[in-house]
């Protein structure tokens, strides 16, 4: 994407909605203008244009919840720009992981779809950290700790299959595929990625 192929309206303005690029969470709706476009663009993090202050600003650049931008691009009118990040700290300034707190209910007919709710959790909890939270001490802890438990995890779901008890096995798989979920989320992969190498080896 060139910043010259962007629209801008009257102001020099032109939206970006800020994405999470491993949930797929919208965390905030920020403006750019040419200047914090090209900046965002060398700087390989989001800096945007505050309205109100008539100025540009560097997201994190006092909090240190800096937005890594994993990829930009802009909509069929080229007005409005997507931008997904890898967040380092909560999107918003009240110190939540997303400006966005109402979430919609999922459509029923999705079974699929707390696997998405959960990728949203996961990356709220190690956006914010909150005190209390198993999943904050399970990332704070590292990486190390979260793959022992996802051995752990497995070596259970092995137990369950091999006593052929099913109800067992469901407990166990979900487990594992929590925490599976959580060491994803710790080392910025979506899970998106691994959905689309199994789709390539499917169709190939």
């Amino acid at each position: 994407m060139k910043a010259e192929d962007v629209v801008f309206d009257e102001k020099g303005l032109v939206p970006a909605i800020v994405q999470d690029a491993r949930s797929k969470t919208v965390l905030t709706l920020a403006y750019m203008n040419e200047e914090a476009l090209k900046k965002t663009m060398e700087t390989g993090e989001t800096v945007f244009y505050s309205r109100s202050r008539q100025e540009l600003w560097h997201k994190g650049r006092t909090s240190g919840n800096t937005q890594k931008v994993e990829h930009m691009t802009y909509d069929c009118d080229q007005d409005a720009i997507l931008v997904q990040v890898i967040p380092a700290g909560p999107a918003c300034h009240t110190g939540t992981y997303s400006c966005f707190k109402e979430p919609l209910p999922a459509s029923k007919e999705d079974r699929y779809s707390i696997v998405t709710e959960l990728q949203e959790v996961l990356a709220e909890r190690k956006a914010e950290l909150p005190e209390g939270s198993y999943t904050s001490e399970m990332f704070q802890a590292g990486v190390d700790r979260i793959a022992k438990k996802i051995g752990e995890e497995a070596g259970e779901v092995i137990i369950a299959a091999k006593n052929d008890d099913r109800e067992e096995l469901a407990l166990e798989s979900a487990d594992l595929l929590f925490h599976l979920l959580m060491l994803l989320t710790d080392r910025n992969v979506p899970l998106d990625d691994a959905l689309r190498v199994l789709e390539k080896r499917h169709r190939s």
